[in-house]
């Protein structure tokens, strides 16, 4: 779960990568690094942000027209200037950066460490680096060939950038199971982990597949696989401007991406609901749409946030589409028996389209027989190459590490797909369709009157609840789980304890914990839940506990109640999951920037899980 950047072409080199590793920090902030070639290898890192990294440099040497660059996520070993990346070959003439997990280091190291090498990290990427090395030494060959047959070796997940003091203007970068870019510019070329860095420089991008290795020397480049087959490379256009990464005047990333909503939702509908048509249309499984109808079951495959968007799912799927649904976290799907048919469609679902326990449940479900498709934001990334088909969300570029945009952009795709398959099916009556349709197109200007209407109740709940040592979030239903998220949410930036639960659970266990210094969120629109809502609250303030409640406009009852309300806009109840997240995502950022908290960068956390 780290950022690699590398640079071959006519610019500074350290300029272009210590740019792309500000935007690429979000993968990963405990340590950075840069190499160039510069008649030998000249090598910086060390432990902290890459504004540490920077800072440290400013009296170096750092000419050079071709390098590579990493900020780390830390695996194997702590962060320290030593286990920060790159790593060098014993020799000291090859440097490599790495992004991934290599799963038989320890067997490799054995062997090096008989045959003399030394090692001065704790890393998996040294061995690798080193292994390079004996290949090199062994087989008298090139740093290419080295390459290619160390990776044909190793067992694990890899992106790796390669440079050699012996061969100056040649760079290797290959991929396996984590992701990786390459830009092709004019005579220069910009590698990252994503596209970000990449944008400012050119528009022209290729995504190498699994084991395939880019080969740049000089101004000519080449694609090959592990087999040393020459390949032909498809490169892809960028649509996304530079300006879609940048703050924008705003403080913090996150606050950005919050603000953004009303707009990123409507571009997940644009070109594919009609309200006055009543039409929906998801071109990327309309070939599939079918076997969707007919399936047995249908099951989700997520993580994260993104799980719980999968549960918003599995309600909507059985209640409108009348399809039996589970969902179930990546990690523990790939480790136990499943039975799946060719009857059973399997959904995963992730903002960057390269959460590795998702891509291999994914081709486990695949392998099974499964229709497998897929709702992630990135084009061409590992999930969108691996399903049979799949929607994007189109949502842009999230740097916040806490998932806002991108979450509601996966709910938006969520609903339209259940509203289609629904139609399709004939599972609901024409006009009910018709009616939630219209009601759909309403939301993005509903989430834009949510964020202008809460703002003054969340700055005061913020100010109220900053030094909560535990926070207890409750819905029913649908608004389960966007209990489950914005306890998530909180969790994740403020570093308070929070708690999501199906609100009727309360009694088994958590209301032990309530107290007058516990405060309580209610999701309480007026739906069948309310009355039972209602008791539950009432149930909470006889012990004292505090109590926040998310309420349809207009609600008098509970806010005579609560010590705290937030109203939500009047829609029908299917879609309160949208409206209700919005304050919530509000008030972890507020309570945040209350403590003083790294808000776009979260402590322990990166943005793409792109290891086990």
């Amino acid at each position: 779960m780290c950022g690699i950047v590398a640079y071959v072409g006519v610019r500074d080199a350290y300029s272009v990568i210590i740019k792309g590793l500000k935007r690429l920090e979000y993968r990963g902030y405990d340590s950075a690094g840069i190499a160039l070639v510069n008649g030998g290898i000249n090598i910086i890192k060390k432990k902290g942000k890459v504004i540490n990294l920077e800072e440290f440099a400013s009296n170096t040497n750092l000419d050079g027209h071709i390098g590579i660059g990493h900020t780390r996520w830390a695996t194997h070993g702590i962060p320290s200037d030593a286990n920060s990346h790159p790593h060098t070959s014993g020799d000291g003439r090859i440097a490599l950066v790495h992004n991934g997990i290599i799963e038989n280091y320890l067997t490799l190291k054995a062997d090096l460490l008989k045959k003399g090498h030394v090692f001065k990290s704790e890393t998996d990427t040294e061995v690798l680096v080193h292994f390079i090395e004996d290949i090199r030494n062994e087989l008298r060959c090139n740093l290419e060939e080295a390459v290619r047959v160390a990776l044909s070796r190793v067992v694990g997940a890899f992106a790796i950038a390669v440079i050699s003091v012996d061969e100056p203007a040649v760079m290797v970068a290959a991929r396996r199971g984590s992701p990786l870019a390459v830009g092709i510019g004019d005579g220069e070329y910009v590698i990252a982990s994503d596209v970000t860095p990449i944008i400012e420089y050119t528009q022209s991008v290729i995504y190498p597949k699994d084991n395939e290795m880019v080969v740049i020397n000089g101004t000519n480049y080449k694609l090959i696989d592990l087999e040393n087959n020459l390949l032909e490379p498809y490169v892809k256009e960028l649509d996304f401007e530079l300006a879609s990464i940048e703050k924008g005047g705003f403080e913090h990333f996150m606050l950005k991406e919050i603000m953004e909503q009303p707009r990123t939702f409507r571009d997940c509908l644009r070109g594919r609901l009609k309200a006055e048509e009543a039409y929906i249309k998801l071109g990327g499984i309309r070939d599939y749409i079918d076997e969707i109808i007919s399936a047995k079951r249908i099951l989700i495959i997520a993580c994260g946030t993104s799980y719980h968007a999968g549960l918003v799912a599995k309600y909507l799927f059985e209640d409108l589409c009348g399809i039996p649904t589970d969902i179930d976290f990546a990690s523990e799907f790939r480790y136990r028996k499943v039975v799946i048919t060719e009857r059973t469609v399997v959904l995963g679902i992730s903002q960057s389209g390269e959460t590795a326990d998702t891509i291999v449940a994914l081709e486990k479900a695949k392998k099974k027989g499964a229709k497998v498709l897929g709702i992630c934001n990135v084009v061409g990334s590992s999930i969108a190459r691996l399903t049979d088909a799949g929607v994007y969300t189109h949502v842009g570029v999230e740097i916040g590490v806490a998932s806002t945009k991108a979450f509601t952009g996966q709910l938006a795709i969520i609903y339209m797909m259940a509203l289609l398959i629904a139609k399709e099916k004939g599972s609901l009556e024409y006009e009910k369709y018709r009616h939630l349709v219209e009601e759909f197109d309403q939301i993005p200007d509903k989430i834009e009157q949510t964020l202008k209407n809460t703002y003054t109740a969340v700055e005061q709940i913020s100010a109220a609840c900053r030094t909560a040592s535990s926070m207890i979030y409750l819905g029913r239903g649908l608004n389960y789980p966007i209990a489950l998220e914005g306890a998530l949410k909180l969790k994740e930036i403020t570093y308070i304890h929070a708690e999501g639960y199906p609100a009727a659970e309360m009694k088994h266990g958590p209301i032990a914990l309530i107290d007058e210094n516990m405060f309580v969120v209610f999701i309480a629109p007026k739906d069948k839940t309310y009355e039972k809502i209602v008791s539950n609250i009432q149930e909470v303030k006889s012990r004292g506990g505090k109590v926040v409640a998310l309420v349809t406009e207009g609600d008098k009852t509970i806010a005579k109640m609560a010590d705290y309300t937030i109203e939500i806009p009047e829609t029908d109840k299917i879609f309160t999951p949208v409206l209700n997240i919005i304050p919530l995502q509000m008030l972890s950022y507020q309570v945040a920037k209350l403590r003083e908290c790294n808000i776009d960068q979260p402590r322990n956390l990166a943005k793409s899980v792109t290891v086990e």
